[in-house]
């Protein structure tokens, strides 16, 4: 299991493209249709290996749209793994008792998203892609167009509500990994180096995604872009609502 895409929501997608180019200096993105379905439209950047997601919704009574009013504003939306075996993936998930929201199999894309309320804090999707490095949400030339001279990867994920230990461990059960304690709150470690954390939310916007993890070559340098357009939060980034840790590639 891997960490392959962070998803977050934002009311203006051509301004959270552009934050996104400028701090973190991507360039390529993919614009998926399939996202229509769900009354969004959206931008995937690669970053490495990984992607980084800004969906938008463009009709009334999304679920992105209730989640902007819900939590006041642009924010964390979604989080992506990767696994190898989506059928027991899909075992645990049910034997967990959590609904599925929405779920498809098709020509080597296997993917099945978990309904929030059942895990907390965000939408989760569980996937898996044949071969290993494909990723279909990225596009058809995703590889082509990866810029890793300013961020080289996300490597985790954190989520906030009123009680991380109940989170952790439901989301525990459902991924089939075992949280243990950490500084500030508690974690699952991912086979790839990543990790996901979960914390007591204490920024007045509630359960949710509040901040993600990204590899950069030059900290300082992507916290000086920020700086520019107005985007630093003490050492975070905050991109779409959503604070970014900077860790050093």
């Amino acid at each position: 299991m891997r960490l392959r895409q962070i998803a977050l929501v934002g009311e203006d997608l051509t301004a959270a493209e552009a934050d996104i180019r400028a701090v973190l200096g991507l360039d390529y993105a993919y614009d998926d249709p399939g996202v229509g379905a769900f009354g969004l439209r959206n931008a995937v950047f690669p970053v490495g290996e990984t992607f980084l997601e800004v969906v938008s919704p463009k009709q009334e009574g999304t679920t992105a749209g209730r989640l902007l009013e819900k939590r006041g504003g642009d924010g964390g939306y979604m989080v992506i793994f990767q696994v190898r075996d989506i059928a027991e993936a899909r075992e645990r998930i049910a034997k967990a008792g959590a609904r599925t929201v929405a779920q498809a199999d098709r020509d080597g894309v296997h993917m099945t998203h978990i309904h929030p309320r059942d895990i907390g804090g965000a939408i989760v999707s569980v996937d898996q892609m044949e071969p290993w490095e494909r990723w279909e949400w990225g596009g058809p030339v995703w590889r082509d167009n990866v810029r890793i001279d300013t961020s080289v990867g996300i490597t985790g994920a954190e989520l906030q509500g009123d009680d991380p230990a109940a989170m952790a461990r439901r989301w525990g059960e459902i991924l089939g990994r075992t949280p243990e304690p950490a500084e500030g709150g508690w974690r699952i470690g991912l086979e790839d180096g990543g990790e996901v954390r979960f914390v007591t939310a204490a920024d007045g916007r509630g359960e949710g995604l509040g901040r993600f993890d990204v590899a950069v070559r030059d900290p300082a340098a992507v916290r000086a872009a920020a700086k520019a357009r107005g985007l630093l939060q003490g050492d975070d980034v905050i991109l779409s609502g959503t604070r970014v840790r900077l860790v050093q590639a």
